[in-house]
């Protein structure tokens, strides 16, 4: 059995989840990604780890769904120490108040706030029964901080119950070594302001960034991989920008 725990990471087909799976590998870590519609970028990022030497198992989740959450955890092999990169989750299109439904509402609290605690319940429940304990870091947003009015205040009031989320799981689950932090990552060059009906937010919000210009997924990966490794042994409870200063 390898020394590093096997990384765990929601939503690894794209974006930060697929730049911090790609880095686990290179640290010498197995990893388990999902995916929910994405399975040609599940595949792809699983080669890349395979190529890195190490193994990738792939599963298919929709974190909406508690009954697909419940059969992830099922399928990993209980004797496997896992580390938690809870990132799974979507937006919808640039929206103001009046815009947005019930419908919406719903769907998005269902994936980013209801799926990443019941996620983080099972991943718990896997580590206490592990043979070595586990650490969670949490995928929020600086829109936690900024509230995305006129955009996706919506998406930002899941990452607010988010850090949230983080500080409660962080004291509940100190005494048994069980770290958890949250990364917040900012304006990230990922393709999810294209999903977001916004493929030139980039572009059009960089200079709003104290170090003007967006960051990449693997910078937002080298601090999730740093949260969750032994340098990182007196770290929990903490939220860590990586958001070039905005």
């Amino acid at each position: 059995m390898t020394d590093q725990n096997t990384l765990l990471v929601t939503g690894g087909s794209a974006g930060i989840g697929a730049a911090c799976a790609r880095l686990a590998a290179r640290q010498g870590r197995d990893v388990i990604l999902t995916y929910n519609s994405d399975l040609a970028g599940a595949e792809a990022v699983a080669s890349d780890i395979r190529a890195a030497g190490q193994s990738a198992q792939v599963l298919r989740c929709d974190v909406g769904d508690p009954a697909q959450i419940a059969a992830l955890f099922a399928a990993i092999d209980p004797a496997t120490p896992i580390d938690l990169v809870n990132n799974a989750g979507i937006v919808g299109a640039k929206a103001s108040l009046a815009d947005l439904t019930s419908d919406r509402l719903t769907s998005i609290f269902a994936v980013n706030v209801v799926g990443a605690i019941l996620v983080a319940q099972h991943a718990v429940a896997h580590m206490r029964a592990a043979p070595r304990i586990g650490h969670i870091v949490n995928i929020s947003s600086a829109a936690a901080r900024l509230g995305s009015a006129n955009q996706y205040i919506d998406y930002a009031a899941t990452k607010g119950a988010i850090d949230t989320l983080t500080l409660g799981l962080a004291d509940e689950l100190a005494p048994e070594g069980i770290r958890v932090n949250a990364v917040r990552p900012g304006l990230i060059e990922t393709d999810i302001h294209a999903k977001g009906g916004e493929p030139d937010r980039l572009a059009r919000l960089s200079h709003t960034v104290p170090m003007g210009r967006a960051g990449s997924a693997m910078e937002v990966a080298e601090t999730v991989l740093w949260l969750l490794s032994p340098q990182a042994s007196y770290v929990t409870k903490s939220f860590l920008d990586v958001a070039g200063g905005r």
